[in-house]
């Protein structure tokens, strides 16, 4: 078998091992194998890549690898699942600097090197690339900073920003017009990759803390385009076939994201257009609440029949699963009914919970999701939220002001009562009051969600 034969031969493997793996990604039983199966077509297609190189010598290209696969390796081990939002955004940004240098790398060699130039497919596909990349990285910084509080995870607006960002994204088609006219021109590159930098920014501060899972799926999916669009520059099969994997992919995701939280994709490709600074305050009102203690939620779980566990991001940070899976099953012990509503984007990404859920054990069949399970709050006793926030506020229906109106939330307030662990009254991510722990039928359980749970637990043996 020649050379070019292995190389196709490769990477037609690794695009199906890519297909097959995404889509057992899917379901959360098939989803480790289908992530084995990624990785492996990414190392395929890197052996095949090293075979058809020549550009680099073998020894510079192991040195990278080596060097790289030991950061990545520092950083997988290190993050921790609460911080896995902001690590996502990190290699969503790195992914598309990645296609953006390598273009501007391919631009420069064949405009300025080699002086073959460029035709226009190239040319189109080289400012896509850079274009979408910078965009993605600049972006992205932006919503790792939200993430992690190094910038206010509300929503930054100004007037005319929008007419600022579309009048951005008309010069950076005209620069790329001018760009395929005259390749020579250094300027037009140039006058790209600075406006695309200038627009990512632009493009996600005005997104509010909300919205951030589906502005890190949007951006994960123009990782993606970008990465396609380097693929035809390089004329490297497999990166176009992984590029559009991923682009296609985060774009259904982020499609599916939006539906879940009513909101409209355009605007948000847009850079949060019609975006609010609404407060969401119940016209200053200050909440009173319930506060309920340790031994009276013991003796409210022992009177019941059937529990709702709500989780939410305040779980992953108290790292309580293990001791919620303890609760839940000394309640089945009891012939009490468990069972847990995830809501699309509980957390700070999609799938969160169902992650650290499974992490302690707990039977993908007890998680059932929101358009599943919110009819059941009406007949359930006790609806258990620990560290949701956002994602049970009331608000989203009935307060126009509100920013997360519109959003489809879970129907807790219907439950008999209604327990909310959480460490403060502090608003969530998306920065406003949440109007439930008001409601008559509330109960705040103040505290550490795994040491209060555990505390539970421990009032309940002892009945």
């Amino acid at each position: 078998m020649d050379n070019t034969l292995l190389i196709r031969t490769a990477y037609l493997i690794a695009a199906v091992l890519f297909i097959v793996g995404i889509k057992m990604l899917g379901k959360t039983p098939t989803a480790r194998r289908g992530n084995t199966l990624s990785a492996t077509a990414m190392l395929i297609a890197i052996l095949a890549t090293l075979l058809d190189t020549q550009i680099l010598r073998f020894s510079e290209i192991f040195v990278t690898i080596l060097v790289a696969s030991a950061i990545g390796v520092y950083a997988a081990r290190k993050v921790e699942m609460t911080s896995m939002p902001e690590m996502i955004a990190l290699l969503n940004g790195f992914g598309g600097l990645a296609s953006a240098l390598v273009s501007t790398s391919e631009y420069w060699r064949m405009t300025q090197e080699t002086g073959i130039g460029i035709n226009t497919v190239i040319g189109i596909s080289i400012t896509l690339s850079i274009l979408i990349g910078a965009v993605t990285f600049t972006g992205s910084m932006v919503a790792f900073s939200k993430l992690k509080g190094i910038m206010s995870g509300k929503a930054i607006v100004f007037s005319g920003q929008h007419y600022i960002n579309l009048m951005l994204l008309i010069a950076a088609i005209v620069f790329s017009i001018l760009l395929i006219i005259n390749p020579s021109a250094q300027i037009w590159v140039i006058s790209i990759l600075t406006t695309a930098l200038v627009l990512g920014v632009l493009a996600v501060i005005p997104i509010g803390g909300a919205d951030m899972p589906v502005v890190i799926a949007l951006l994960n999916s123009y990782t993606g385009i970008a990465a396609a669009a380097t693929g035809f520059v390089l004329n490297n099969k497999a990166l176009i076939i992984t590029g559009a994997i991923v682009g296609t992919a985060g774009l259904i995701l982020t499609q599916i994201m939006c539906k879940a939280m009513n909101r409209s994709l355009v605007n948000v490709v847009l850079g949060g257009f019609g975006q609010t600074t609404g407060s969401g305050d119940n016209g200053g009102e200050d909440i009173v609440v319930k506060e309920v203690g340790v031994e009276e939620s013991a003796m409210l779980f022992d009177s019941v029949s059937s529990v709702i566990i709500v989780p939410g991001y305040g779980m992953a940070v108290a790292q309580a699963q293990h001791a919620v899976r303890e609760l839940s099953e000394l309640l089945e012990k009891r012939n009490i009914s468990v069972k847990f509503a995830i809501h699309p984007v509980a957390g700070r990404m999609p799938g969160h919970m169902n992650v650290l859920l499974a992490e302690a054990n707990i039977p993908y069949d007890k998680l059932i999701e929101m358009d599943h399970i919110n009819d059941e709050f009406a007949t359930t006793d006790i609806a258990l939220i620990i560290g949701a926030n956002d994602v049970v506020n009331p608000a989203a229906k009935t307060n126009s002001e509100s920013p997360i109106f519109g959003m489809p939330v879970l129907n807790v307030e219907n439950a008999q009562t209604v327990i909310v662990c959480k460490r403060s009254m502090n608003a969530g991510y998306a920065g406003i009051e949440n109007e439930l722990f008001g409601y008559p039928n509330c109960l705040m359980l103040f505290g550490d969600a795994k040491s209060s749970i555990t505390a539970v637990i421990n009032e309940l043996k002892e009945m």
